[in-house]
């Protein structure tokens, strides 16, 4: 227990020593953070009045964003899939930064859904009413913090280990590696039927809604991921070999295939049948006449087709066979990440409102200080990932280790002598 306890105060110790770049994105981070904080200190003051959600339309940025990032979460299992079961050993060490984020995703979700409660002081409520096994926002409650604890168990024990120079003990990590693999798709097949299961939202209700979840979030997922090891490989000394991105560019080529495959599948059921209930679908794309003459419901239109236009970009990189190099990679990983967060986001929660029951249609745009508590999460969530990954990689490297005497300035962040590749076989 002392061994550990001092192993935790050098990693709160490293994680401020770093050159001035990373002080500045450090900076940067918690003034923003600080900012989205202030921000929701006035929501809880003022009410949910501060955004610009209404009754028609309950949910709204902050929901689009936890939507997303259950996603980004799940994507973790596709890092551990290639290593435990087709025995990738290039990617051994990388599953770590993978399990990371998915630490730091669930931090934000579990923010998003707090700020979007109203009442956070209330939600004991929501402990002391549970209708389990019925309610699938019990069910939501209990995958994300099993998840949650999941992840952090097996990144812990496999940093420690490090720290320790010492083998992992399989039997106390791999049955929590595999029961992460299924956690990772049952938190977002929850998220799904959290949706799904809403009878009077007919936008919601087909079963590839699920499918399809899992598709965008194992392409944005390693898309991050690719983009996490660009930075590594730049600005430190750990070795990432090329072998690891060629393998994540497979899965995010493969999985952003079948998201837009079953895209496709969606607006031929909506468009070609020309059900009663597509008219969310027809809001979302081409907009609605409004009745009284005073121009058209479009709120969504641009940005719908604009995440489109950004998946289909990557997609044409990711398919182009002379377009091998790593700069294009990053182009395409960060067009699909903004482009299924406009798909998942703005893209699905916003319309199923748009009408209401009733029929009423009230668009929705987020306000200044609801994108302010927006940026605040994810400026929490990124530092928090980049704190993690700044204590874990001198671990791993062996710089920061339990036997070894050492000064933690001689551990701070310089420049890889190893350069980035060029391609990407």
């Amino acid at each position: 227990m002392g061994a550990y306890l001092v192993f935790l105060k050098r990693c709160f110790a490293l994680s401020f020593i770093g050159d001035w770049r990373y002080r500045l994105w450090m900076l940067l981070l918690t003034v923003v953070a600080l900012l989205g904080l202030n921000a929701y200190c006035k929501q809880l003051v003022d009410g949910m009045i501060t955004t610009g959600m209404t009754d028609q339309v309950s949910w709204g940025l902050y929901i689009a964003n936890f939507t997303f990032l259950v996603g980004m979460a799940a994507a973790a299992a596709m890092m551990v899939i290639p290593v435990y079961i087709y025995k990738k050993t290039a990617l051994h060490d990388l599953v770590i930064f993978g399990e990371l984020l998915a630490v730091a995703a669930i931090l934000m979700c579990l923010a998003f859904v707090t700020v979007d409660l109203g009442r956070p002081d209330r939600f004991m409520h929501l402990f002391l009413r549970f209708n389990f096994p019925m309610s699938m926002l019990t069910w939501d409650v209990v995958v994300l913090n099993v998840y949650l604890m999941l992840n952090l168990h097996i990144c812990g024990y496999l940093v420690w280990c490090a720290y320790k120079k010492k083998k992992p003990g399989k039997k106390f990590y791999m049955p929590f590696v595999f029961l992460a693999v299924f956690w990772a798709i049952s938190i977002h097949t929850v998220t799904a039927f959290l949706y799904v299961g809403l009878g009077g939202r007919p936008f919601w209700n087909a079963a590839i809604i699920a499918p399809r979840f899992l598709a965008s979030a194992f392409a944005a997922g390693p898309a991050f991921i690719i983009l996490t090891l660009q930075i590594i490989r730049k600005f430190t000394d750990y070795n990432v070999p090329d072998e690891a991105l060629a393998l994540l560019r497979r899965i995010v080529t493969v999985a952003l295939t079948i998201n837009a495959f079953l895209l496709g599948c969606e607006l031929f059921t909506e468009f070609y049948t020309g059900a009663a209930h597509s008219i969310s679908a027809k809001y979302l794309f081409f907009g609605l006449d409004n009745h009284h003459g005073l121009g058209r419901y479009e709120a969504l239109v641009p940005w719908i087709w604009s995440a489109i236009g950004l998946n289909t970009i990557a997609l044409l990189i990711l398919y182009t066979p002379a377009v091998k190099k790593v700069a294009w990679l990053n182009i395409a990983c960060v067009a699909m990440i903004v482009g299924i967060w406009i798909e998942k986001g703005m893209g699905l929660i916003i319309p199923a409102f748009i009408p209401s029951p009733l029929g009423e249609i009230v668009e929705y745009a987020p306000t200044a200080n609801e994108i302010l508590v927006c940026l605040g999460i994810w400026a929490f969530g990124l530092l928090a990932y980049t704190i993690f990954v700044r204590i874990t990689i001198p671990v791993l490297t062996g710089k920061l280790t339990y036997d070894h005497s050492y000064s933690l300035e001689t551990v701070g962040t310089g420049e890889s002598d190893q350069k980035s590749k060029e391609t990407v076989s």
